[in-house]
């Protein structure tokens, strides 16, 4: 496995990045702008020494699961092991980068003594929440094709895989109490199109995460098509059209994580909601 990061050792704040690519295609260095960005606009907004970490995983059908579950959480420990507090930590990813954000914490909840290394903030841009479903239809607009995405789906999952399993695709997972356990510590954040494939999907799991009490924010772009944060970066007209996506997360950032870093120095970060605070009272004390 090649590592491809950017990273500074003396971090206000580590973020995790998991490129999409269907498991089969792409690259991190294909985000290098996109993650520059990124980090200048975390520097512009107060942080002082941000760093990001893009995970350069192995691509089915030359190998297929646990592999790349196994990469995305030894790169999460490789980050974990350059901060004081997993909670400075952000993961984040697109598409089939936010299915193994997804499986990997659903991995870790699995383990009590994992609770404490838990990251602060889990940013989903477009996530592949469920690798075949009938819900995974083809829009007017979007650039995805589900029946080709069924077909790296299972590529992925391997003969001996199964997609029914939570941990290859984490949509199969409908327990509420499993969901809470898997969730950073403050909670998730959902950037997608309206017009996109994995839209139904999406919004099943942000429903199952409100009843599971976990802290969510969503911004679901209308009229846009899948990772629209990314392509928008490419394909705006403008800084502002290029920029609003990473903006938005660059917010989210702040008003939730931001004050395990930085402290809080405007008041106005997100509360968690109650569950999740005492399981970050409990970690504190194991």
């Amino acid at each position: 496995m090649v590592r491809n990061y950017i990273f500074n050792p003396q971090v206000s704040g580590e973020g995790s990045y998991l490129a999409g690519g269907g498991f089969s295609m792409g690259s991190s260095y294909f985000y290098i702008e996109f993650l520059l960005a990124w980090v200048t606009l975390l520097k512009k907004s107060g942080f002082n020494n941000p760093a990001l970490f893009a995970l350069e995983y192995s691509l089915a059908p030359d190998a297929v699961y646990p592999t790349q579950l196994q990469q995305t959480l030894a790169g999460y420990n490789f980050v974990l092991e350059r901060v004081e507090n997993s909670s400075q930590i952000c993961v984040g990813g697109d598409s089939a980068g936010a299915t193994l954000i997804l499986g990997m914490l659903l991995q870790k909840s699995m383990d009590p003594n994992e609770h404490q290394n838990f990251p602060g903030l889990g940013i989903l841009i477009s996530p592949w929440v469920t690798l075949v479903s009938v819900k995974n239809r083809n829009t007017p607009s979007d650039y995805l094709d589900a029946d080709s995405l069924h077909l790296y789906g299972n590529q992925y999952a391997g003969p001996m895989g199964s997609l029914d399993d939570p941990l290859i695709s984490p949509g199969k997972c409908k327990d509420v109490e499993w969901w809470r356990r898997a969730s950073p510590l403050h909670g998730w954040s959902f950037l997608f199109g309206t017009e996109e494939v994995f839209a139904p999907e999406t919004r099943d799991l942000i429903q199952l995460l409100t009843k599971a009490r976990v802290d969510v924010s969503v911004h679901e772009e209308k009229g846009s098509i899948h990772a629209w944060p990314v392509a928008s970066l490419f394909l705006g007209r403008n800084r502002d059209e290029r920029q609003h996506g990473l903006r938005n997360i660059v917010g989210v950032i702040k008003h939730t994580v931001g004050h395990e870093i930085n402290g809080d120095q405007n008041g106005t970060m997100k509360k968690l909601v109650a569950p999740l605070k005492e399981r970050a009272n409990e970690a504190k004390l194991e």
